[in-house]
């Protein structure tokens, strides 16, 4: 018997935690002003530092990158068919709505140099490092 009403107490701590859960889930869903944290992958070889960003449902139109010399900043919008009731989902597990992220940049980089692509609804972003050279201007000076 003891058994028995240790099974039960379990399933109604495990009840009430789902619906803890599915309360709390459903209330981050529907914060209106909430923005989705984008997945990103950075890494360097010699001359470029690579963002990778996986971004699929989204058009390249609806995606801007902003890039100054040591952060870049992505920004989107995943688009939802609204066809379908929130009530009628069982799960709903992928993020809707608009998204960014920002990354600071390991080293020194040329803005106006970078590229970025969209394939396979993974975005590449190729930005060239500053050459150590670079860094230092000479000029020359002249007889006032």
């Amino acid at each position: 018997m003891a058994r028995r009403n240790n099974q039960v107490e379990q399933e109604i701590l495990e009840d009430d935690f789902l619906e803890d859960e599915q309360a709390t889930t459903e209330e981050w869903m529907n914060e209106e002003e909430f923005e989705g944290q984008l997945a990103v992958d950075v890494y360097q070889t010699k001359d470029t530092i690579v963002i990778k960003a996986p971004i699929a449902g989204v058009k390249p139109e609806d995606i801007d990158v902003a890039i100054s010399e040591d952060v870049v900043t992505i920004r989107g919008d995943r688009k939802e068919e609204k066809t379908i009731q929130k009530d009628s989902y069982y799960v709903q597990e992928c993020f809707w709505g608009s998204f960014s992220r920002s990354v600071i940049l390991p080293s020194s980089t040329v803005a106006e140099k970078a590229q970025a692509s969209l394939k396979d609804g993974v975005l590449r972003i190729e930005i060239p490092k500053v050459v150590p050279e670079d860094k230092v201007k000479k000029i020359k000076v002249t007889p006032a």
